[in-house]
């Protein structure tokens, strides 16, 4: 099918086609252009006239626990946290994500089309991050991959957590100690896989870290505070990780040393009160401070901390706090998707990706909770406001 007369923000490179189309093959873009292109080229495609509406890629929501902390739900429906061992990399997103959570619902209607989904931050190594689409009957229709990268804690969470069954760990000192040991062993389990083969012994925590160590997927480390942040970027560099700082509220007071280090965060979520003494410099201004620093950033929600809808809300924020336009929209599209490792797939407006589009009437940065028109994932329309009245 062909969508027209769309004016189209593509997230390459900042382009903006003023009066263009889009056409879908199957579940993909297979062309994109401007309207004069199609000028007297008819055929039997269905087709539609978006006349004038504004075209983005899907959102991607870099960070949240969607599906893993289910709506209306108390313990029964919580499955982010397996605080029970303080290092479970072995653990999974995706085999705790309820895709009848009716928040997924909540999502598309926003135009969320991509989630990153994180076990909790009570571990000091939580496990491994899914990444997957917000439309399907069952996880397999959506996943985009089980495993984008192992969820690292820092700070007051761990601490906490631990601190209440009086065992370690119970301080900074202790959250990085487990966290080395447990890359140490792993790391010494791949020298001991190459030599001994099918003669060592299987670990399950071991061999759940080996793509990380291996640069295949990435470590986020959920860190508040300067000092925790610096603890992450320590431990990445003694690894040879490569990794995204998740939050980063304290960020701006060590933004220098971050811009050496060319770290990259996962800001948010921005619509929080300051519940905790992390989030006490908490400030819609960050992403366009780092941003004027040379400092990558990228939104999240941190769902359901902040319902997943409110996305785009947070990007309108940071634009009306001093953030570029242009950056504001990467932030929750192709930066995002970068982030997680994704982007040849999403994030984009470009030929061969998937084909997840959502188009407005009033472009979402300035008309807070405008909802979009259409939206499509893996080209099919999820969301037609027209046919929903």
């Amino acid at each position: 099918m062909k969508i027209i007369n769309a004016k189209i923000y593509t997230a390459e490179n900042n382009k903006v086609i003023e009066n263009g189309f889009v056409e879908i093959e199957g579940t993909k873009i297979k062309s994109i252009g401007n309207m004069l292109e199609l000028n007297g080229k008819e055929d039997d495609q269905e087709t539609l006239d978006v006349k004038g509406g504004l075209m983005f890629p899907g959102f991607v929501d870099a960070h949240c626990h969607i599906g893993l902390y289910e709506d209306s739900l108390a313990f029964e429906g919580e499955d982010c946290n397996e605080s029970t061992d303080p290092a479970t990399p072995q653990l999974r997103a995706a085999d705790g994500i309820n895709m009848k959570d009716r928040c997924f619902t909540e999502a598309r209607r926003y135009g969320v089309t991509t989630v990153a989904v994180a076990p909790g931050s009570a571990n000091p190594i939580g496990g491994q991050i899914a990444c997957l689409k917000t439309y399907g009957n069952v996880i397999e229709e959506a996943l985009i991959s089980v495993n984008i990268g192992t969820k690292f804690a820092l700070g007051e969470n761990p601490k906490k957590q631990y601190d209440e069954k009086d065992s370690m760990p119970i301080t900074r000192m202790g959250i990085a100690a487990i966290i080395r040991e447990q890359l140490f062993k792993a790391q010494k389990y791949a020298k001991d896989k190459k030599s001994k083969g099918a003669d060592l012994d299987y670990d399950f925590k071991c061999e759940s870290l080996l793509p990380l160590l291996e640069g295949k997927t990435k470590a986020h480390f959920h860190a508040h505070r300067g000092d925790d942040i610096c603890t992450a970027i320590r431990i990445a560099k003694e690894f040879s990780l490569d990794y995204v700082i998740v939050h980063g509220t304290g960020a701006i007071e060590v933004a220098d040393y971050l811009k050496k280090e060319n770290v990259k965060i996962i800001v948010g979520p921005l619509l929080t009160d300051r519940s905790k003494p992390e989030l006490k410099d908490l400030t819609n201004k960050s992403p366009a401070i780092l941003n004027r620093k040379g400092i990558k950033t990228t939104l999240c929600t941190d769902h359901p901390v902040i319902p997943i809808q409110c996305l785009p809300l947070h990007a309108m924020l940071t634009v009306k706090n001093g953030q570029k336009e242009e950056d504001a929209l990467n932030s929750i599209t192709i930066t995002a998707a970068e982030f997680c490792g994704i982007e040849k797939r999403v994030g984009s407006i470009s030929v061969g990706k998937d084909a997840d589009l959502v188009i407005f009437q009033k472009h979402p940065f300035y008309h807070a909770f405008e909802e979009p028109q259409y939206v499509f994932i893996n080209g099919r329309k999820v969301v037609d406001f027209n046919a929903a009245g």
